[in-house]
């Protein structure tokens, strides 16, 4: 039987959720729960001010893309890409395309990680997001959220950011 994979569905722009809705709705009609997996949109959360006002922002990174990790088969194709809102599937002539390994770990579709072989106190650096390329010190490890807390040194000064295990590699 075929390893499930993550391929990338393109929907109608403003149809990402409705996309997924239908997609989860389809599974539990169906009984797919064995050959569909996972349903993701990319998001993201921002606190932006308005008259004064604080309030959480959640947008989406890549509007129009719906992510799928599934069994493919052209029974999966058919349903799926018959799915109200989905264009289809992302690859050469709509033919569906799985996501390489790396892929997946950069648009953090699955953040496992099983080795990590740092300790509080190593210093480390940041290999993606907004601080890539700096260097800081391991303050504290959260193994169940993956997470870390680094000691960045920004305009002379300390501070501390949190950061996922994929962010972060040996100096």
């Amino acid at each position: 039987m075929e390893e499930a994979k993550w391929y990338v569905l393109h929907t109608y722009s403003g149809y990402e959720d409705l996309v997924k809705a239908n997609l989860t709705q389809m599974v539990e009609n169906n009984h797919l729960e064995d050959e569909i997996f996972d349903i993701k949109i990319l998001t993201e959360e921002t606190v932006e001010e308005r008259n004064g006002k604080k309030k959480v922002v959640v947008t989406k990174i890549m509007p129009c893309y719906v992510y799928i990790k599934l069994r493919y088969s052209s029974q999966i194709w058919y349903l799926v890409t018959n799915t109200r809102g989905v264009t289809g599937f992302v690859g050469p002539q709509g033919r569906a395309l799985p996501l390489t390994d790396e892929e997946v770990k950069r648009l953090r579709l699955e953040t496992v990680v099983t080795d990590f072989k740092h300790n509080i106190g190593d210093y480390v650096r940041v290999i993606s997001g907004p601080f890539e390329g700096q260097v800081g010190m391991i303050k504290s490890i959260d193994t169940a959220k993956q997470k870390v807390c680094l000691v960045l040194s920004m305009f002379g000064r300390e501070t501390d950011i949190d950061m996922d295990f994929i962010q972060i590699e040996s100096v």
